[in-house]
């Protein structure tokens, strides 16, 4: 147990409700391997005190927080700066503090292609399928940009939705990177792909026994192909066990949020954080 007493500095993670976050448990235990007199701290903000909470933040001296729902993107107009990436994806996910001002960046997309880059794959020749159109599905497509993918395809329900989520990139260089389809695509997309990304939130608890897809689709997968969902928990989801069961790697959503938030703590602290730990504090956390 981290010893706080007066010289103690203060990280949080802000949000509506926040009481659910996994952030407190990875972050103090990688911050008390390292020895540092910190600690991070959940803090509730609500959506209508967001604007007078940055002041307050600042005046008792945080260093830094990371930001969940409903506040990645409102938060954006009260920052001085914000990084390219969180220009791009359209959302703040960590935010550090330079004298009175605070700057943003979002590391989501790097957390996101994390555990992608340990497999041996040439990613130059990957079209991802991504189901949702969502703002997750915004880091996805950053990230599938970065490892290299020469064409990034997102399904969504709603065709209006779907056409808004396209025009919204239409200023960036992803912009060609991006096509765009309705949910009844899928049986011409799955077959074509190695990588089938779920950015919905179907199959979280308590709807655990619910999968994005038909069983009927994910069998449809290519051989050696990869299934990834952002969900954590539970692990692994419906769409993983099916996924699995048809040959696919599968990835859950926690190494991701173990390196976004590795991302965050490095960027606070200025030096190398202890990943393994943030791993196992999680895993800890979930179990």
């Amino acid at each position: 147990m981290q010893h706080l007493n007066g010289k103690t500095q203060l990280l949080g993670v802000i949000g509506h409700p926040v009481e659910h976050s996994r952030s407190p448990a990875m972050h103090n235990a990688a911050i008390a391997a390292l020895g540092q007199n910190l600690i991070y701290l959940p803090l509730p903000i609500a959506p209508d005190h967001l604007a007078i909470a940055l002041p307050g933040l600042a005046a008792i001296g945080l260093r830094g927080f990371s930001v969940t729902l409903p506040h990645k993107q409102t938060i954006i107009p009260l920052l001085a700066t914000i990084t390219p990436v969180a220009q791009q994806i359209g959302a703040v996910n960590t935010v550090w503090r330079d004298g009175e001002a605070w700057h943003g960046t979002n590391t989501d997309a790097a957390g996101f292609i994390a555990p992608l880059q340990a497999l041996d794959r040439d990613w130059s020749k990957v079209t991802p399928v991504i189901l949702g159109n969502g703002g997750a599905c915004r880091a996805v497509v950053a990230g599938c940009a970065e490892l290299g993918c020469p064409a990034i395809h997102v399904v969504g329900r709603d065709p209006e939705k779907v056409a808004a989520f396209h025009a919204s990139w239409q200023l960036t260089p992803l912009a060609d990177h991006l096509q765009v389809y309705t949910w009844d695509s899928l049986p011409t997309l799955i077959p074509h792909t190695t990588l089938l990304i779920n950015t919905t939130p179907v199959g979280m608890e308590p709807e655990t026994e619910r999968s994005p897809l038909d069983p009927a689709l994910i069998t449809q997968l290519p051989a050696g192909a990869i299934a990834y969902d952002l969900i954590y928990t539970p692990r692994p989801t419906q769409f993983l066990t099916l996924a699995q069961a048809h040959g696919a790697t599968i990835i859950d959503g926690t190494e991701m949020l173990v390196q976004q938030g590795a991302i965050a703590l490095q960027q606070w602290l200025g030096q190398p954080v202890p990943v393994d730990v943030m791993r196992s504090a999680l895993w800890q956390s979930l179990a």
